[in-house]
């Protein structure tokens, strides 16, 4: 055979076949209706801040009358709806109660939950597996269930202080803080371990400078999801530490902005709650690109 009739070789023999023009468009239009799908769900989650943050600025007898137009003339109020709302609500001392419960049961629940987790997953017994089933059981109990008998155990034992709040939450936020880190875990091969076990290192040692640093992603997620739900929460608050002054959190401080004949200024509390998802936006926005990751990596390697 000659070589004259000897196909071509090299890399420009193969070509990548090409998708036909029905097949072009019909992706295109999938492309374009995902992304108007998107866009208008990202409405709904960006009006109500816009709407909140719009009449912060405007005076409280115009909300009620013309809640989204924006604030001009006699209906602009400057930072007077701040003002009151920081004179009345006694927000600079809920903000700190709030900040070390959020950060302290955060913390806490990382620490023990992934400790939890690593142990669940590596050692295999029946009862080990046991107590995965039981945390995933508890993400599907409603809080309603649980919530008398949780105030009474917490005044019982003396829970009803900022400390104590941090032990509840790390009840309440165990469950799915073990699911995800369990099934990163999962995917993290022995070896790694092993090879750090012939260099010397102890099983603690191990976790903590082999294995903890490989949860990365997925601390930054639990601690995302749960510094939300904890900032946010206010009926657990209100429930077991509402009544003392002295511990009262952001939610509940917004909250007794109502009077007691229902009279409430809307100005000073769209003002407070402007203050309060500050924090939280900022917290978000640095860890956000971690959530999807490590979402991901719990749920379907577990």
């Amino acid at each position: 055979m000659s070589t004259e009739t000897l196909a071509p070789m090299g890399p420009t023999a193969i070509k990548p076949m090409q998708p036909s023009k029905p097949a072009r468009r019909k992706q295109t239009a999938g492309q374009n209706l995902l992304t108007a799908l998107l866009t208008v769900l990202s409405l709904i989650w960006i009006i109500p801040l816009l709407f909140i943050l719009i009449n912060s600025f405007k005076g409280k007898f115009f909300i009620s009358d013309s809640p989204f137009s924006l604030p001009t003339g006699e209906t602009f109020a400057g930072l007077t709806n701040y003002i009151t709302g920081l004179q009345l609500s006694g927000f600079a001392r809920a903000l700190g109660w709030s900040l070390f419960i959020t950060v302290g049961s955060v913390a806490v629940i990382v620490l023990l939950t992934a400790m939890t987790a690593y142990y669940i997953t590596r050692v295999k017994t029946w009862w080990t597996s046991l107590i995965y089933y039981l945390f995933a059981f508890s993400m599907i109990a409603p809080f309603q269930l649980v919530m008398f008998p949780t105030v009474k155990i917490a005044d019982a034992l003396g829970l009803a202080t900022p400390w104590g709040m941090i032990i509840l939450y790390l009840g309440f936020g165990g469950g799915l803080s073990v699911f995800l880190f369990a099934g990163f875990i999962k995917s993290v091969p022995m070896d790694i371990e092993e090879a750090a076990y012939m260099d010397g290192c102890t099983p603690l040692q191990s976790y903590f400078r082999v294995v903890m640093p490989l949860l990365k992603p997925t601390s930054v997620t639990v601690a995302v999801l749960n510094a939300m739900w904890v900032w946010n929460d206010f009926l657990l608050p209100n429930l077991v530490i509402g009544q003392d002054e002295r511990y009262k959190t952001v939610p509940i401080v917004i909250q007794m902005l109502v009077g007691s004949n229902g009279n409430r200024d809307m100005g000073a509390q769209m003002a407070m709650l402007v203050l309060a998802i500050i924090p939280i936006v900022v917290f978000y926005a640095f860890g956000q690109k971690y959530i999807v990751e490590g979402v991901a990596a719990g749920a379907v390697k577990g």
